[in-house]
């Protein structure tokens, strides 16, 4: 019975998350009208994530083949479930931790967490941009200009804009959200090593001269 529901609820990963992107933005509206805004901490941290959920959205339509190459896997009730349990309430947890925060917020807080989300934009935009261009003329493995930097640079970027919503946050549990995120990408990380090793022969050399998701670093 489970599997002919999932069979009849076919969906892909993309419009899991689309969706899932929509009910943060929602949910984050929902807390600057429930529980009011007192500072520029709830202001800065509404203009960064819905900033980066509407980016998100636009982003398909500026580039149509990212939802061809993107997870474009199919999802059933379940995999639809998770997405918004986690993308549209979990990873909002620091946006909720920002509104009851009473703390104002301080100038270091701001120049930590502006730089961490524009770079960290920057740099997971710049990736997939790169990849999604190469991929559309027909190129093999991606290794140049920014992804010379990290095998997995995109990633790098996304930990860096969930960390700057932690830092505007202000809370130590508002960390749980880039935590989840980079266990998740740890595990991605191993499963790409292997997948691409079995399709590019080159990808060895690459793992040689590169790091594996921190520049110059790790």
């Amino acid at each position: 019975m489970e599997s002919t529901a999932n069979k009849q609820f076919q969906i892909t990963q993309m419009t899991a998350i689309n969706v899932a992107k929509t009910v943060t933005i929602f949910f984050l509206i929902g807390c600057a009208i429930l529980l009011g805004i007192r500072d520029m901490r709830q202001v800065i941290y509404l203009c960064l994530h819905i900033g980066y959920c509407v980016w998100w959205l636009v982003e398909q339509w500026f580039y149509p083949k990212r939802r061809e190459v993107l997870f474009s896997e199919p999802v059933g009730i379940g995999g639809f479930t998770l997405s918004l349990l986690f993308i549209g309430f979990i990873y909002a947890l620091p946006g909720y931790l920002a509104f009851v925060n009473p703390e104002p917020i301080s100038f270091l807080t701001v120049g930590i967490g502006l730089p961490l989300f524009f770079f960290g934009s920057l740099i997971n935009a710049s990736a997939d941009v790169q990849k999604l261009t190469a991929k559309e003329f027909g190129a093999g493995l991606v290794k140049d200009n920014i992804w010379r930097l990290s095998r997995n640079i995109n990633y790098f970027g996304d930990l860096m804009r969930y960390l700057s919503f932690a830092v505007v946050a202000g809370s130590l549990w508002a960390y749980i959200v880039p935590g989840l995120v980079t266990a998740l990408y740890l595990l991605r990380i191993n499963q790409k090593d292997l997948s691409m090793s079995e399709k590019y022969p080159e990808y060895q050399e690459y793992k040689l001269k590169t790091r594996r998701l921190i520049p110059f670093i790790w």
